[in-house]
């Protein structure tokens, strides 16, 4: 928290605080978490105006973020890799979801093996780009308020064909090879072109989220991954305070 603090001084953006990915299927202890995490920023002088509570997209966090926004506290939706993710997140008005680009990218190329043809799979054609454009799509051709916010990604061919898109979070290295490309940056996403597609609404009940995230190979293996590592972070985080 205080390192927050420190970061809250210096930058006037929201800051993004995490909800322990050991809770990821407990809908009611992510909410008290969140709360918990709402009132240690309140009392160290950190308005809840500018914070954002990260959740990892399982069916009980989206639940549980749904519940807080309601309350007028905004949540970041984390490990976000299957469309129907994002439909229920849509449906819970979350603030933010922040769609894993690289990771998708990764999932495809490994699995593919060395049947893949990376010029095949670039810019427009590339997974992650696909995933996020047509949740792009779809939340604007539907009205939905939710922001995207595509990240971890592994090439700047993955940026360029998402300019337009509604935040996108940029390492450093990417940023300096943006300023070094003569590759032309264009909007290609926009809500504009969006409302022409076809892309009626869907709504989600649990077993129908269940089910459709099952028939998700590569959103399920990347969740429960994304949730490991998480899990496995805290424990180190944990162990190092105990030490400290």
């Amino acid at each position: 928290m205080r390192f927050g603090q420190e970061i809250v001084s210096i930058d006037p953006g929201p800051r993004v605080m995490e909800v322990d990915a050991r809770l990821s299927f407990d809908q009611a202890a992510n909410v008290t978490r969140a709360k918990r995490i709402i009132a240690m920023a309140k009392a160290v002088g950190i308005p809840q105006e500018r914070i954002l509570i990260k959740l990892a997209s399982t069916w009980e966090g989206i639940q549980a973020a749904g519940e807080l926004e309601k309350e007028g506290v905004h949540c970041n939706l984390t490990l976000l890799f299957a469309f129907c993710q994002a439909v229920a997140c849509g449906e819970a008005k979350v603030q933010l979801i922040s769609p894993f680009v690289g990771r998708i990218y990764d999932w495809y190329k490994k699995s593919a093996g060395q049947s893949w043809v990376e010029a095949d799979n670039a810019l427009s054609n590339d997974p992650g780009v696909k995933s996020v454009t047509r949740i792009y799509n779809y939340y604007k051709k539907n009205g939905i308020k939710t922001e995207v916010m595509g990240a971890s990604f592994r090439n700047i061919g993955q940026i360029i064909a998402l300019a337009g898109c509604d935040l996108l979070t940029i390492s450093p290295e990417l940023l300096q090879q943006l300023i070094g490309s003569n590759m032309p940056l264009a909007g290609v996403l926009s809500a504009q072109n969006a409302m022409k597609l076809e892309a009626p609404a869907i709504s989600y009940n649990e077993a129908a989220f269940r089910f459709a995230l099952n028939e998700d190979a590569m959103g399920t293996e990347k969740l429960a991954e994304g949730i490991r590592a998480f899990a496995a972070d805290a424990l180190k985080l944990e162990a190092l305070i105990k030490a400290a």
